[in-house]
């Protein structure tokens, strides 16, 4: 039985026109919904006795994100509090379910202390982001060997090294520590090669970045802590959660005692 969080959820500047699912050998059941979160989620069930599961999500999606905000832009962290506390939205996008501790992005002091000696009070709150996403990018290493899927953060914050998924934890628990709401998104990036050069199909993968509450009138701003930017018509949104446990694109179980090997590949063509 898996769990399958691959079609990208509704969100705004985002429209997915086509989305086709294969799963071979074919499952028993799939039945589709939404999760908790902005996710949809399918669950395949599959009886027989298999060697390998192959999975498909192919789709087409049309971007026109809104226009990047200013760093100037956005309440204060102080207005920002309490817009957030006193909002009463309790829907999947209102900013209470992530204002706090989730199970993969637990509260760290070191990295609460870190994060308040990089932000000042009267800072807005998109300038607020934009501090704490620079220095993930300058003081940490993108490195794939440093971590695995399950490192604890405060592990990649140590080492200051890891991939997005640890980048975005840590910036998600940098945020809730100094009270601001924030998401952890799952999706796509669209990388450009060099001039000359012939892009690679599965050369990308699965990319991470974190949506910021920023008051009513912004509402959810993303920031890449991995490539130092606001997501624009290159990040293609999946799922945003409170953290990747509730994001993540295939997970499950299975009855057996032989090992498994997990082979991932994604290609984003314009």
């Amino acid at each position: 039985r898996f769990n399958l969080r691959l079609k990208p959820a509704d969100w705004q500047g985002q429209r997915l026109l086509d989305y086709q699912l294969t799963v071979k050998p074919r499952p028993v059941s799939v039945s589709t919904g939404e999760d908790a979160y902005v996710v949809n989620h399918s669950r395949i069930l599959i009886r027989e006795p298999i060697s390998q599961l192959h999975i498909e999500s192919r789709f087409t999606v049309e971007v026109s994100p809104p226009p990047a905000p200013d760093p100037s832009e956005g309440p204060t962290l102080a207005e920002l509090r309490r817009m957030a506390l006193d909002n009463r939205d309790l829907s999947k996008l209102g900013p209470a379910s992530y204002l706090y501790a989730s199970p993969l992005a637990r509260m760290e002091q070191n990295i609460g202390q870190w994060a308040g000696a990089i932000i000042a009070e009267e800072q807005s709150i998109v300038g607020a982001g934009m501090a704490l996403m620079n220095a993930i990018y300058r003081d940490f290493a993108y490195d794939d060997d440093a971590t695995k899927a399950d490192t604890p953060p405060i592990e990649a914050f140590r080492k200051r090294r890891g991939v997005c998924q640890d980048f975005a934890h840590i910036m998600i628990i940098a945020a809730r520590a100094l009270a601001i709401p924030a998401a952890y998104v799952s999706g796509y990036l669209r990388t450009i090669p060099p001039p000359g050069a012939e892009k690679l199909v599965g050369a990308d993968a699965t990319h991470a970045w974190v949506n910021l509450w920023c008051g009513e009138a912004l509402g959810w701003v993303g920031f890449d802590p991995t490539n130092n930017m606001i997501t624009q018509s290159d990040h293609i949104f999946t799922g945003m959660g409170r953290d990747y446990g509730d994001v993540a694109p295939v997970d499950g179980v299975f009855l057996g005692n032989a090992g498994q090997n997990m082979t991932v590949s994604v290609d984003v063509d314009p």
